[in-house]
């Protein structure tokens, strides 16, 4: 049994004055708070989702 990576993801700026699909792809990560933090699996789109907001979140590497 391979265990799945995940990535700690938390919201460290506001979406407040950024592109509409800056603040969708926050909300999409399951993230719409300042310091609200969600556990994802490590894939390439969320990957992908991070790179596109990595100014707004915080990434820690998780288990």
């Amino acid at each position: 049994m391979s265990e799945k990576k995940t990535v700690i993801v938390t919201q460290i700026g506001s979406p407040i004055g950024r592109t509409k699909d800056q603040e969708a792809t926050l909300k999409g990560l399951g993230l719409n708070k300042l310091n609200r933090t969600r556990v994802l699996e490590d894939t390439p789109s969320v990957r992908g989702m991070l790179t596109k907001v990595h100014h707004l979140v915080r990434v820690e590497a998780g288990e």
